[in-house]
């Protein structure tokens, strides 16, 4: 599987888009509010930069991607008006894999632009958005060019499938699961752990050469809490059950799913902590973690709360499809996408009649040294 060509959120605006199943997202960046807002006053103040420099790694497409943005300009725009201060200008780097859906980030721009003049008025600072298609596992900027960088949910993506999936006599080592499960063998895991501890310091080493000195990073990663033991399960892993009844039924190849493995790995706090530390880039300002609930819907008190877990269900494997179906599809073939999600819906909604589907979540503010 190569990655930077099939891993890509589902583009447009329909009924399986990231752009309309992204709520779990916006409700990471929600928690991660107070964080941003510490982050950027104190940044501005340090510095009182005359154009603001900042780059979005991973911003994939949807409302989610100029969001931050707008939390950014309207905590800078208060903090200028209290210090009576004319606002600084805005250079904002949008970045993605190739395969993003940046079109409809663009479309999106004058809609934006057009919000901004209305609420903060016409002399307000110019602000200039850009795409930066490319792997954030490597450089993107020069050097000492960034004040401040952000990344929400997209470094459990891994750069790769990791090595050594396979045994010396060429038998799959991670057979029956399509990612690092609760019951893959202790080899699988060191494989991902592996290159989650190469992938995130390559990602820390790139950084610390953008960003100025004193500048700001704030990261919300998908984390994992679960000890050995532990019964429950994850979205992926009922996604992997899901695929193997449809094996048993003779609809999908057992050899697809065993030789399957994705580019995914939610870290523990503990292995993300102790990358940053090693690096030695940056210094951690606040390491916060939390629970998220797998249907951001329940989270902010909507309709979901009382609509039951058949509707829960469809919501999360909505959101679970906009986020993989490239890569799925790619290997099992578009026709079994509409069949396999229906089925990941009824798995989740029975799932969570035992127990409740939760994810944790990380969220880090640090300086550069």
């Amino acid at each position: 599987m190569e990655v930077q060509q099939v891993l890509c959120m589902n583009g447009g605006r329909g009924d399986t888009s990231y752009a309309n199943n992204s709520k779990i997202q916006k409700r990471a960046m929600l928690k991660a509010k107070p964080i941003l807002q510490d982050s950027i006053k104190k940044l501005y103040c340090n510095r009182l930069p005359e154009c603001l420099k900042i780059a979005d790694l991973g911003c994939s497409s949807g409302p989610n991607t100029l969001s931050l943005l707008w939390e950014v300009i309207d905590t800078i725009d208060g903090t200028c008006k209290r210090l009576n201060r004319e606002a600084p200008m805005y250079q904002v780097f949008l970045n993605d894999l190739p395969g993003n859906d940046f079109n409809t980030i663009f479309k999106s721009l004058p809609g934006f632009y057009e919000k901004l003049k209305e609420v903060k008025g016409s002399n307000f600072g110019p602000c200039f958005i850009a795409g930066i298609p490319g792997s954030f596992y490597g450089r993107l900027f020069p050097n000492k060019s960034l004040h401040f960088v952000h990344s929400s949910y997209s470094l459990h993506w891994l750069s790769q499938v990791p090595e050594g999936l396979v045994s010396e006599s060429g038998v799959p080592l991670n057979k029956g699961h399509i990612c690092m499960a609760k019951t893959s063998p202790v080899g699988v895991h060191e494989a991902y752990l592996d290159l989650f501890e190469r992938d995130f310091t390559l990602f820390l080493t790139s950084r610390s050469e953008e960003i100025l000195s004193g500048g700001h990073v704030l990261l919300s990663i998908i984390g994992n809490d679960r000890k050995p033991g532990d019964p429950r399960c994850t979205g992926w892993e009922l996604l992997g059950v899901t695929l193997n009844d449809m094996v048993l039924e003779g609809l999908v190849e057992e050899a697809k799913v065993d030789w399957v493995n994705l580019p995914y790995y939610a870290p523990s706090p503990e292995e993300v902590r102790h990358v940053i530390q090693t690096e030695g880039s940056f210094n951690i300002r606040r390491f916060d973690i939390h629970t998220v609930d797998w249907d951001a819907n329940k989270d902010d008190g909507s309709k979901s709360l009382t609509s039951g877990r058949h509707t829960r269900g469809k919501n999360i494997a909505k959101s679970i499809r906009a986020v993989s179906e490239s890569m799925l599809a790619s290997h099992f073939g578009e026709e079994i996408m509409d069949d396999l999600f229906e089925r990941l819906a009824i798995k989740i909604s029975e799932y969570l009649e035992l127990a409740p589907g939760h994810s944790t979540a990380m969220v880090i503010s640090m300086t550069k040294s």
